[in-house]
């Protein structure tokens, strides 16, 4: 073990307590760098200047060194906005039709200009209850189209008042196809609701008008509610499974009826549906409805039953 001596106490100070001694000349020589403010280090023989690399060209865009800016200041290419008039001409609300893209912005038209009209089979396709393109598909087949207001229309308000369906003052058909589908006449609608500014389609009509004397007949679903059936007396076919699902209602339970649900055409092809039309007489037609808008699909769906309850009432007329 070392003994301290007393020259050793008087020579420790609280510097020397971390074992380390300090040389004379360390950091003699030390001098703040030159780009903090310095002048560099002194010490040892002078070195020559490192090699730089040579400097970086400005831009060629770049303003002269002490330029401050300003309207010919330097700015990154497409920083420039447009001018808040733009360069073209105006003009008048009697100009050409309006081009693709334009809409009534802040209550004026884009670039002064009217917007064009839309044509006459335009209107036709605007019409709302045409979604999935029915009047399309008609027009594929030759058929002809209206908007239920045309002198032959007449006839569908009829059809629209006497269907099986709580149908109302502000029920009115629209979108009307009329063509040929196999061997009969058809005319294909929807039974708009309008009231005020709220339009719907809520229904699908489809309808061929019959020769002969139609008596009244309301053949639907047993699961539906039945509305207008005064005077009408069920009809039973005599097979379980079809009267389990399907119920006829007419006038007298006579030939017309019987024929009807007697076809066993007509009861299996209404056994094979989701039982979710309704068909009825009226005004010379006989009609199937829906709760659902026109599409191709459904008017094919309704020309094929119609078909086949046509065919089983011809005889009985």
């Amino acid at each position: 073990m070392r003994v301290l001596r007393e020259d050793d106490a008087a020579m420790s100070s609280p510097r020397d307590r971390d074992g380390f001694e300090q040389r004379p000349d360390e950091g003699s020589g030390w001098r703040e760098p030159g780009h903090l403010g310095g002048d560099g280090d002194r010490s040892g023989a002078e070195q020559p200047p490192a090699e730089q690399p040579p400097a970086e060209q400005p831009p060629a865009d770049w303003p002269a060194q002490g330029d401050t800016g300003g309207s010919t200041a330097w700015q990154p290419p497409g920083w420039d906005l447009p001018p808040a008039e733009p360069d073209r001409p105006a003009q008048s609300p009697a100009a050409g039709p309006q081009t693709a893209g334009e809409h009534l912005v802040g209550g004026g038209f884009l670039g002064g200009r009217r917007p064009r009209q839309p044509s006459e089979l335009e209107q036709v396709f605007a019409y709302q209850g045409d979604a999935v393109g029915a009047q399309g598909w008609a027009v594929q087949q030759g058929w002809a189209i209206s908007d239920g207001t045309a002198p032959e229309d007449a006839v569908l308000a009829e059809l629209v008042r006497t269907a099986p369906v709580r149908a109302t003052k502000d029920h009115r058909p629209a979108g009307v196809m009329r063509g040929r589908y196999g061997t009969l006449d058809l005319v294909a609608f929807d039974v708009l609701y309008a009231s005020g500014r709220y339009a719907v389609p809520e229904y699908a009509v489809t309808a061929a008008p019959v020769l002969g004397a139609l008596p009244p007949l309301r053949l639907s679903p047993a699961r539906f509610w039945k509305h207008r059936t005064g005077g009408l007396v069920q009809v039973p076919s005599g097979d379980p499974d079809f009267d389990a699902r399907w119920v006829l209602l007419a006038a007298e339970d006579g030939p017309a009826a019987r024929a009807l649900v007697g076809d066993a055409t007509v009861r299996g092809l209404l056994l094979g549906t989701d039982d979710g039309d309704e068909f009825w007489t009226a005004a010379g037609h006989l009609a199937a409805i829906r709760p659902d808008g026109h599409r191709p699909q459904l008017i094919e769906h309704h020309a094929r039953l119609l078909t086949a309850i046509v065919g089983a009432l011809a005889p009985a007329l």
